[in-house]
């Protein structure tokens, strides 16, 4: 297995920066650019786009695609206990609790 991914950005090869130009004299052209995997992107969405502009092109592209592998009717909730005033706290926090 490689140690890195290529860009899913739908424009990253069209982004003029230095780092993207490849190919000799008169032959050059723009490449997406390669994501380093490793321990931080590892199990996160970062691991498939070089930067936040890229991730965003994509999701404004494939957006609806997306939706519509888990759309959504109803709102989800988690059920927790009413909140209680901590009255050791010197900072006079809340305290909420999940339910089990």
């Amino acid at each position: 297995m490689s140690n890195f991914n290529w860009c899913h950005g739908p424009s990253c090869h069209k982004s003029h920066t230095q780092d993207r130009v490849r190919g000799s004299k008169g032959n050059k052209v723009l490449r997406t650019r390669k994501v380093a995997l490793n321990n931080w992107n590892s199990d996160s969405i970062w691991r498939f786009f070089c930067s936040q502009s890229c991730l965003m092109n994509f999701v404004n592209k494939h957006g609806q695609a997306m939706l519509q592998l888990e759309p959504r009717q109803e709102p989800l909730e988690t059920p927790i206990k009413d909140p209680v005033k901590d009255t050791e706290s010197r900072w006079n926090s809340w305290t909420i609790e999940k339910r089990v």
